[in-house]
């Protein structure tokens, strides 16, 4: 198996609601955003996917998230934009983009600071992979 990474970021403010703390007020972060993708064959070009493509369509993602309130944005209104969801969002726009029999987005994390992130990735491909 081969696994690529790329690291992009944005920074984006919100409110996480219903916890107890100042993380209630709006604040902003500068997240730094790990995306991994795995594969197991390399095409004819000696390639799993061109790392352009990735950092491509994780610029378009990320584009629609940086410098707003998250909070107002889909799908974040009916879920909190913590970092847990806002890497589970990267994760699955990624997904349906990028995804191929070849080809799947592994993990995404989202790191808020230097010293904390949240990591989301498909339970069930791993199950799938090792049964």
């Amino acid at each position: 198996m081969y696994e690529l990474k790329i690291i992009s970021q944005f920074a984006g403010a919100h409110r996480l609601r219903g916890i107890q703390g100042g993380c209630e007020n709006l604040h902003g972060h500068n997240w730094k955003i790990e995306v991994c993708i795995t594969g197991g064959r390399l095409g004819k070009d000696g390639l799993l996917i061109d790392f352009r493509e990735i950092k491509g369509e994780t610029k378009t993602i990320l584009e629609a998230l940086d410098h707003k309130f998250l909070n107002e944005l889909e799908p974040f209104r009916s879920m909190e934009p913590s970092s847990e969801n806002i890497a589970r969002h990267i994760f699955e726009s990624l997904s349906q983009r990028l995804n191929t029999r070849a080809v799947r987005i592994s993990r995404v994390t989202a790191w808020e600071s230097d010293s904390a992130c949240a990591t989301y990735w498909d339970d069930k491909e791993i199950e799938g992979q090792t049964n």
